[in-house]
């Protein structure tokens, strides 16, 4: 079986930290999300990987390489414009084949080993889905399952759902969602949608299985579940929760776990954690920082509280000694915040 993994979307959602990188590339406990789901795939034996990049392949290029350091071998698939996630299987068809595949989306994670989802499936069914218990099932794309557990129908973002049940953005394939991927039209935004591919298969005549997720889920596309995400792995380091890089300065400073500092980092008169993750090169001086991911290179300093925050590659933020700042940020790469108040006292 090979992989297929989605990186070519815009992540308009997480602007403007993603103008100037790719969403995928964000770090979840200092390690990007696209390495959890190579790691996630390597995992399940699926070792020949094709990554669909667009606008930021340079970049992803960058991070994962050849696969080697998996045991996996990359093979990098153009997207010239975001066309929707059949789209991406027709570009990647080349690379495909007729073997089954998984298709995995590049900013997904979840709690659940891939095992369960992949054990078996073979590609004689056309398809298997997984899928998860949602809140708000209009936000997603949607499964219509039957009393006796088949799938019937499949609708993306409907106004009725006819259940709660999303499509988490993994999928197993067999060699016939190539036919089907170009049998359908774009939707009314343009894209060539996977749901109606699949739907398709489904009219066709072909059986589509499914799991469903017993452990959390999370599209990190947006800031809140991007922390949220950030705070369910950091749960899972062991003892005090609190993991330091042999190359990091902590000076006269509380680490409050979990909270993970990578290499470079200098931490000194602060309180950091809980549910923090230092990315490398960090400096965070005079401040206590909480609940927030700090990518490579930023910089907090004598700010009394920066929470819910999640700051670009050398982003700097900086407040006042004294000033009772309680601050919670977005920012892109090499962004500036100025929290300094000209009069002392309370900012916001």
């Amino acid at each position: 079986m090979k992989g297929l993994i989605l990186a070519g979307g815009s992540g308009r959602r997480l602007r403007p930290l993603t103008h100037t990188s790719a969403k995928q590339l964000v770090p979840i406990a200092n390690v990007p999300i696209l390495h959890y789901v190579v790691a996630d795939l390597v995992g399940v034996g699926i070792t020949d990987i094709g990554i669909v990049v667009g606008d930021t392949a340079a970049e992803v290029m960058a991070s994962i390489g050849d696969g080697s350091r998996w045991g996996a071998k990359v093979t990098y698939i153009a997207q010239d414009r975001p066309l929707g996630l059949a789209h991406a299987v027709v570009v990647a068809g080349p690379f495909l084949g007729d073997e089954p595949f998984a298709m995995y989306l590049g900013d997904n994670m979840f709690e659940d080993s891939l095992d369960g989802v992949v054990d078996g499936f073979d590609g004689c069914s056309a398809a298997r889905l997984l899928l998860a218990r949602v809140d708000d099932p209009s936000a997603f794309g949607v499964a219509d399952v039957a009393p006796d557990g088949t799938i019937v129908g499949l609708a993306e973002k409907p106004e009725e759902p006819a259940s709660d049940l999303a499509l988490v953005g993994v999928y197993l394939f067999g060699p016939r969602i190539h036919e089907a991927v170009r049998a359908i039209e774009p939707s009314a935004r343009g894209e060539l949608e996977i749901t109606d591919a699949i739907q398709w298969l489904l009219d066709a005549g072909e059986v589509v299985e499914h799991r469903v997720l017993e452990g959390w889920w999370i599209d990190t596309g947006k800031k809140d579940p991007l922390l949220e995400c950030n705070r369910l792995v950091l749960d899972r380091l062991g003892g005090d929760g609190v993991v330091v890089d042999g190359d990091a300065e902590v000076v006269d400073s509380t680490l409050v776990g979990p909270v993970v500092v990578a290499a470079g980092a200098r931490i000194s008169g602060s309180t950091v954690g809980p549910y923090v993750a230092v990315g490398a090169r960090c400096a965070i001086e005079g401040s206590t920082v909480e609940h927030s991911v700090l990518m490579d290179g930023a910089v907090v300093s004598d700010l009394d509280r920066l929470t819910g925050s999640v700051l670009g590659r050398s982003a700097e933020v900086t407040g006042s000694p004294g000033d009772q700042v309680d601050l919670s940020v977005l920012l892109g790469d090499h962004s500036v915040v100025d929290a300094r108040s000209s009069e002392g006292g309370t900012g916001g």
